[in-house]
């Protein structure tokens, strides 16, 4: 089966693709010549994801899956979650990113935590479905580590001492929260192919 992962985000793509596995053909949205910036005016994670798959199969008509990805702690309300890549502005900087999230959580002992992925899936018929994914740990004082990408230098999972960007990606894929939201996803595909 042929997929399409309507992203452009390489860590993303690193990530997913060993979770996948052989059985899936999986196509980028520079493969499928998708050039443009995919639309990300929704106000929650699910709106998100939809509406990027959705762009997909109505310009290309090829089933394809997008996911939205936030970073939820506790006493900002949520916060960053939509908001996570552009936190700090457009730029989606990542460092700048963790510095107003660090500057915010300094005053505050209770750092609890959450990533949370939901995954939009469109098959060729145009059928949606929707699997999610999360992760529960506390936000570190400084960053750790160089691996992973976005927050994952700052978010310790409960039950390590080390952060995302410490672990190895195998580890990472097995108890976060894309990981989680992919292993359903793959479970589904694999009940309906």
């Amino acid at each position: 089966m042929t997929l399409c992962f309507a992203t452009n985000n390489a860590h993303k793509l690193a990530e997913v693709r060993p979770l996948l596995g052989e059985r899936f053909n999986l196509e980028t949205l520079a493969e499928i010549g998708c050039t443009e910036e995919l639309p990300e005016t929704g106000d929650t994670l699910d709106a998100n994801a939809l509406q990027k798959a959705r762009y997909v199969w109505e310009h290309f008509g090829i089933a394809c899956f997008a996911d939205d990805t936030g970073l939820e702690v506790t006493v900002l309300g949520g916060a960053p979650g939509v908001y996570s890549a552009r936190y700090a502005g457009p730029a989606r900087d990542s460092g700048a990113n963790i510095q107003k999230l660090l500057a915010e959580l300094a005053p505050h002992p209770n750092r609890a935590a959450q990533f949370r992925t939901v995954i939009a899936f469109i098959d060729a018929n145009g059928q949606t479905w929707q699997f999610s994914g999360t992760v529960t740990g506390h936000i570190t004082e400084a960053p750790r580590g160089t691996g992973g990408f976005g927050y994952d230098s700052v978010f310790q999972p409960d039950g390590f001492t080390e952060t995302f960007a410490e672990l190895p990606l195998a580890v990472k894929n097995q108890i976060g929260h894309r990981g989680k939201a992919v292993a359903d996803f793959v479970q589904f595909l694999t009940q309906r192919c």
